[in-house]
């Protein structure tokens, strides 16, 4: 494809490519880290890939955060608080005008493929934000999967989807202007017909790529309960065979991404919550003798990467990336016949830190220890990025938690005082499993509920009412990344976690009420006595999840 300059003379256009072609132009990539509000940002995607060697690398594709289209073309400081694709140049001549260079998002050095999301219920407002982007990405990502409250009353993500004829205009500007291609994320419907014939309309709009989130947009917080891939396989067959199609949902452990493969017949398999407990999770598992230092495995074999090895590298990208600076020097990991003397040294230091933690919070109340807000979407995402992979390690090491939660956005320096503590635990963890010849992380195993299904191994076969055999899969020492596994609806509503509304109540003590009337005209006409009727429910409508306070550490992502 060619054009002409204003002075006539011809240059080289890349052509703009479409679907299939577009896919397997940026290395037909088979793992996918997912859009999440202020979750996905450049510093975790380079977490992410700095776990795969260059080859796997070309496998994966990431994407932005979800940006708030409208807000994103019209306000500048949105922009840069949002996405840092350039800065400006270290000046050579004062009387040139000052030029930009790569940064972050984007580089084409270290941050490709990208897709930018954006989130957008008016075509113009869309429009004008893609191509704002255009030139740092590979493609532009319409999600059309939020299920949150803040969707429903922007009208934005999953509450579109009534609107197929503003879904078709909004992705058809982007396929017609945009000069990169459009993508689209969904979630599934009521049923496989009517997802079938939303998939149809995006793709007749010109999306190239399609991911679909297995689960319907009323499956959030606590309602999530499993992803459907069944929708997923029936899409694959029903749709054109050169259909590019990604699959989103029950996404653990590294073992699912072949399993989902496999299940849906998809193009590739996107990750997000798994992602943030475990970075790692698209890397290959190191062979048994080929651990080194990083990744820890057990007696039984199961394994995964430590904490505080994902924790470094984490703090590594933010200090040579995000700051600009090399890393402070750093002593090798602890591994079983390492001195252990810092160890002992070091319980002093973290002692101390403790309990100058109330006198810290209260020079903040009276007004001394403030600093500049800060800006940096790498650096605010920090903590809660910390606190979503040191859960398990929290729970049980609650002084760090308490550490963590004292350090304010961007402190760097304090948060660095707070890997040190976890380095510190991690080694006394392994020296006691060693001691203990592993009894030190026994636990007695859960109950097994009804119904629960296994496989031969024991370990879990889908099962849509008790999540005891994916904990059980899942369960790792708590030193090393692994997965938070959510209750599935009918066991948050069994532990009060969720509650009926009242409409749901009532509606329920009026069926019992009508079938005991039922069952005791036929005991009457039978002479029989009443038995218990229980109404019968399967569904999670009406079901009211409990007010969260702003402040607590929200244990969701806003993700389609």
């Amino acid at each position: 494809m060619t054009s002409n300059t204003a002075d006539g003379e011809t240059t080289a256009v890349k052509a703009k490519l479409h679907g299939r072609a577009f896919y397997e132009s940026i290395g037909s990539p088979k793992f996918v880290l997912a859009p999440m509000v202020d979750q996905s940002e450049f510093a975790w995607r380079m977490l992410t890939r700095s776990f795969l060697t260059p080859a796997e690398n070309s496998k994966v594709l990431a994407y932005t955060p979800m940006f708030h289209a409208r807000l994103f073309e019209e306000t500048p400081k949105y922009r840069e608080t949002h996405f840092e694709a350039t800065q400006p140049s270290a000046p050579t001549d004062s009387e040139q005008p000052p030029q930009t260079v790569p940064f972050l998002d984007g580089n084409p050095a270290f941050d490709r493929p990208l897709f930018v999301q954006f989130c957008a219920n008016d075509a113009e407002h869309l429009l004008g934000a893609a191509t704002q982007v255009a030139p740092y990405c590979d493609a532009v990502d319409l999600n059309l999967g939020c299920p949150q409250g803040i969707a429903r009353k922007g009208h934005y993500g999953a509450f579109l989807q009534e609107n197929q004829e503003l879904i078709y205009k909004l992705i058809n500007t982007l396929h017609e202007k945009l000069p990169v291609p459009v993508t689209a994320k969904i979630r599934i419907l009521e049923t496989k017909e009517a997802t079938l014939a939303y998939a149809k309309n995006v793709l007749a709009a010109g999306a190239s790529i399609i991911t679909v989130h297995g689960r319907r947009r009323e499956q959030k917080g606590h309602l999530t309960g499993v992803a459907d891939w069944e929708y997923l396989r029936y899409l694959r067959e029903n749709l054109p065979k050169e259909t590019v199609i990604f699959a989103n949902g029950n996404i653990l452990q590294h073992d699912d991404l072949e399993r989902c493969l496999e299940a849906t017949g998809a193009d590739a398999v996107m990750s997000a919550e798994g992602n943030l407990s475990d970075p790692a999770i698209f890397a290959q598992i190191p062979a048994p003798g080929q651990e080194g230092r990083e990744y820890w495995r057990g007696r039984d074999g199961k394994g995964g990467y430590r904490i505080d090895a994902v924790f470094r590298r984490y703090m590594d990208i933010i200090h040579k990336h995000v700051l600009q600076h090399e890393p402070p020097t750093r002593r090798p990991l602890f591994v079983i016949g390492d001195d252990e003397a810092w160890i002992t040294e070091g319980k002093e230091k973290d002692a101390e830190q403790e309990e100058e933690g109330p006198a810290r919070k209260k020079r903040r109340k009276d007004g001394g220890g403030k600093s500049e807000k800060c800006v940096s979407p790498n650096l605010i995402a920090m903590r809660p990025h910390l606190f979503h992979l040191l859960r398990h390690f929290i729970s049980v090491h609650t002084d760090i938690r308490d550490a963590l939660a004292r350090c304010h956005a961007g402190d760097v320096p304090a948060i660095e005082d707070v890997l040190e503590m976890v380095e510190r635990r991690v080694a006394e963890g392994l020296v006691e499993y060693e001691r203990t010849g592993g009894k030190s992380i026994e636990e007695p195993p859960p109950e097994r509920e009804a119904g629960v299904a296994e496989g031969k191994s024991g370990d879990k076969v889908d099962d849509l009412e008790s999540s005891v055999a994916t904990v059980r899969k899942c369960k790792r020492p708590w030193w090393v990344a692994q997965p938070i596994i959510r209750p599935l609806p009918k066991e948050a509503l069994a532990n009060g976690s969720i509650s009926l509304s009242k409409k749901e109540k009532k509606k329920r003590e009026q069926a019992a009420k009508a079938a005991a009337e039922v069952s005791a005209e036929g005991a009457a006409k039978r002479g029989g006595d009443v038995g218990e009727v229980l109404p019968k429910t399967d569904s999670v409508d009406g079901v009211e999840e409990p007010n969260l306070d702003g402040k607590r550490l929200a244990d969701e992502l806003v993700c389609g």
